[in-house]
């Protein structure tokens, strides 16, 4: 069988290529919006969860428009519902992640018009292009850790997107990101002008906050177990503090464990901390939300993050926050939660028994990130990123 000779396609909308006469203005002519899901479709990280929510209030928003979305997925294992996303229609082809990852990087085929139809609009959750033959691309670009420090990624990263990430970002319509740490490295390190840049944060997740605080609850770190996430020097400070207090909650590691992430767990093996700490692996959106519900803190102590979407759940639910004061973290923060320098111990540990010791302040960061949280809304993401897919259509159409 070839690669194109099955293709799965539910609801799917009319594909035909556009008459000269269909050419007119956008609020008349129907645009058509694919984007890759693939990320979001077996066990989501922070970008999954982005593509899943985002895709969501995109389809949401796009039904009351004359939009048309549909959501893209490749894989020989994990298979795409009818029903994943409201009002949008599926594409999912059986063709190896990697296998079609490889063809679109180096070779730049096959072009999505040959998989799932023609489109006006095709965006990638990723630094690198989608291949189209007449649609306006768009690539989000999370953060530029891969850039940065290419030993700590994947192979498949570290071998595709130092050496194209920039080259498609000059060619793309658009480079989404999530915060304005994101959109300043964009501009210095790969010459994107500001005005190609497009600011589209997470939104606070639909979750209810807890009733009541945890003051006694674990301590939680929520991200995939990687060299950025500086989990060593947490474990260190967690040592010192149960060390020094013997009531010293449990610590909680809850994410996926990522091939470069595993020498990030040796501090365990240093007495007590084997007995202290839990690493779960990944864990489901349920299991993520009752984990923070009884956490008496959230610690992420990230070397960079393009935006810190733990954080923000945390703030969603009612979860004191201890954060780094770098990358995006103090952005997503802003004045709820404790920032320290995420490679001083003394202080990670000061911070975590301040919140743990003392209720007022705990109770402070709580209320702040609470309204802090009210900011960041999937819907109003959305919409951004709609006015800015438009904005290209008319360019390409000459309107």
């Amino acid at each position: 069988m070839s690669l194109l000779s099955s293709v799965t396609v539910r609801d799917h909308p009319d594909v035909g290529s556009p008459q000269p006469s269909e050419v007119q203005d956008l609020k008349q002519s129907n645009v058509r919006i694919l984007i890759d899901y693939r990320p979001a479709l077996h066990q989501p990280t922070g970008v999954g969860e982005h593509t899943h929510n985002l895709s969501q209030a995109i389809a949401a928003e796009g039904s009351c428009r004359d939009v048309s979305v549909t959501i893209f997925s490749s894989s020989l294992r994990h298979r795409l519902s009818p029903n994943t996303v409201d009002n949008a229609h599926v594409v999912d082809r059986r063709i190896p992640v990697r296998c079609l990852n490889w063809l679109w990087h180096n070779v730049e085929w096959p072009s999505i018009e040959l998989l799932a139809g023609h489109y006006d609009v095709v965006h990638s959750p990723h630094p690198l292009m989608i291949p189209s033959r007449q649609a306006a691309c768009f690539v989000t670009i999370h953060d530029l850790y891969f850039l940065n420090h290419p030993d700590h990624t994947s192979a498949e990263i570290r071998s595709d997107y130092p050496a194209l990430a920039e080259q498609h970002a000059k060619r793309a319509d658009g480079v989404i990101v999530p915060s304005q740490y994101t959109a300043s490295l964009v501009s210095k390190q790969l010459g994107i002008p500001m005005k190609r840049i497009i600011l589209c944060t997470n939104g606070a997740p639909a979750w209810r906050p807890r009733s009541a605080p945890a003051y006694k609850g674990h301590i939680l770190f929520v991200g995939s177990i990687e060299p950025r996430k500086n989990l060593p020097t947490l474990l260190r400070a967690y040592r010192s503090l149960a060390n020094h207090r013997a009531d010293t909650p449990e610590l909680v590691l809850a994410g996926q464990i990522s091939p470069t992430g595993i020498d990030e767990l040796k501090e365990l093996e240093a007495s007590p901390l084997n007995n202290k700490v839990r690493v779960l692996g990944y864990v489901s959106r349920d299991q993520c939300y009752d984990l923070y519900r009884r956490a008496s803190m959230v610690v992420l102590p990230s070397l960079d993050e393009g935006f810190g979407l733990p954080a923000l759940e945390a703030m969603t639910v009612g979860v004191p926050v201890v954060a780094a004061n770098r990358g995006a973290l103090p952005e997503t923060v802003g004045d709820a939660g404790t920032l320290v320098d995420p490679e001083d111990e003394s202080a990670i540990e000061a911070s975590m028994a301040r919140i743990l010791d003392d209720r007022q302040y705990a109770d402070r960061s709580v209320a702040r990130g609470l309204i802090q949280s009210q900011a960041y809304n999937w819907d109003k993401s959305a919409r951004i990123l709609l006015s800015a897919y438009e904005t290209a259509v008319r360019h390409r159409r000459g309107l």
